[in-house]
């Protein structure tokens, strides 16, 4: 089938030069080749009989059909040219037209054959190149560096940078130079738009490279954080993961934590806890702050350094309210324990004391008025002075078995973190060398 004639000037030459002596069977051959060359004309036939031409074939205008009878009219030796070339308008079924642009892709692949192999070359030593690089950075800041995360972005990154320059470097050497450059020129557009669409994975993984480094907590750490108290389990790339008291897991973001305010239990373990009594208007002060104070100092529990203290906190409408504050050892009791046998353990003394422990005021109406009736009794005697009671013969222990004693449940806790399925990977330097997590 013959191709299309191409757009633009299509007039014939003025003149084809053969020889002065052009034989009919050169003219013959010349006319031929031409209109086989053009790949306008479908078997183009071409006889000359003493200097006259007869054109046969086949094309798809008249264009071309007017440029071939122009072409023998201006050949040299022609008398005369007689065209019978056809036109035939392109067939539906014609896959000519795709057979010569699959040779052409063909062509065009085995052109390209050399520069993909140096491509493929340079991908792979650069992909090898990235490796060594990332393994060679993450040696190197393991001695600068304690944050686990920080290494390993910064190591990515190096990698990541030798595997963009092997692919600029492959551009080049196809030819993509403009490609490229729009490349490198808009992997910060990239980054810019990744940044707000992915906002807060990306401020909670920020959140957690800074964690890392400052490490206000360590793994195995009683804190309180976001309104949650809990034993640090383990730090990730986008959360913090805690065991609560109540031993429920509990996972916060990042980027909560690293804007909260945190209390760290555990960086110091001495920790101070309070509690309120209230005792009535008509019992000595000075002798009831002797009674809690007593109890504090014979308490296994409560530190003496810094010493205890029983203060006057208010006046209440039916009882002076104290407010008792005592220290103890965070690490090896706990603070609910300990809190628990100091409130039993005051209450008891008062009570052994006669240390009154009023109910609120509280006012009611009689609409009926109260009877009153007179009795005469002797007059109590007034002690002569105020002294602490004795104990009686059924002292209460310093821990109920109510209580299970007063140590801390950090082990208990951590037993329990062990046992349950934590996500992620820890970023964390761990604060026991003995955890087997």
């Amino acid at each position: 089938m013959s191709a299309n004639a191409p757009d633009g000037d299509t007039d014939a030459p003025d003149r084809v030069e053969i020889n002065p002596t052009a034989t009919d069977d050169e003219i013959r051959q010349r006319l031929t080749e031409i209109l086989q060359t053009t790949s306008w004309f479908g078997e183009p036939e071409v006889t000359v009989q003493k200097g006259i031409v007869r054109l046969n074939g086949t094309t798809e205008n008249d264009e071309s059909r007017r440029w071939a009878g122009d072409l023998a009219k201006n050949t040299e030796g022609v008398v005369a040219v007689v065209n019978q070339i056809e036109v035939v308008p392109t067939k539906v079924w014609d896959f000519d037209p795709a057979y010569q642009e699959l040779n052409r892709l063909v062509r065009g692949f085995v052109q390209l054959l050399p520069l993909i192999v140096v491509a493929v070359i340079v991908v792979v030593l650069s992909w090898l190149l990235a490796k060594l690089t990332t393994y060679a950075l993450r040696r190197w800041l393991l001695a600068r560096f304690d944050s686990q995360l920080l290494r390993e972005v910064s190591a990515r990154a190096g990698g990541i940078l030798v595997m963009l320059v092997g692919f600029y470097l492959v551009l080049r050497i196809a030819g993509l130079t403009q490609l490229a450059l729009t490349l490198l020129g808009g992997t910060g557009l990239i980054g810019l738009v990744l940044g707000i669409a992915f906002r807060d994975i990306t401020e909670n993984f920020l959140a957690s490279l800074f964690l890392s480094l400052q490490q206000p907590f360590r793994e195995g750490d009683l804190v309180e954080v976001a309104s949650a108290t809990g034993y640090v389990q383990r730090l990730t790339s986008r959360t913090t993961v805690l065991m609560t008291l109540d031993g429920n897991q509990l996972q916060v973001p990042n980027s909560t934590i690293f804007k909260s305010t945190i209390r760290n239990f555990t960086s110091n373990p001495n920790r101070r806890d309070d509690f309120i009594v209230g005792i009535g208007y008509e019992d000595s002060i000075p002798f009831a702050q002797e009674v809690a104070l007593k109890v504090l100092a014979d308490h296994p529990a409560v530190l003496a350094e810094p010493e205890p203290l029983v203060l006057v906190e208010n006046l209440g409408p039916s009882t002076v309210n104290l407010r008792v504050y005592f220290w103890l050892d965070g690490g090896k009791h706990s603070w609910l324990k300990v809190k628990s046998s100091v409130i039993r353990l005051v209450k008891r003394a008062f009570q052994d004391s006669e240390i009154s422990l009023p109910d609120e005021a509280r006012e009611v109406t009689f609409p009926n008025g109260v009877p009153v009736h007179m009795v005469e009794r002797e007059e109590a005697e007034e002690p002569a002075h105020l002294a602490l009671a004795e104990p009686t013969g059924d002292t209460e222990a310093v821990a109920t078995k109510a209580e299970a004693g007063l140590q801390s449940e950090a082990g208990e806790i951590r037993e329990q973190a062990r046992r349950s399925w934590t996500p992620g990977k820890n970023l964390l330097t761990s604060s026991s060398s003995g955890d087997t997590r």
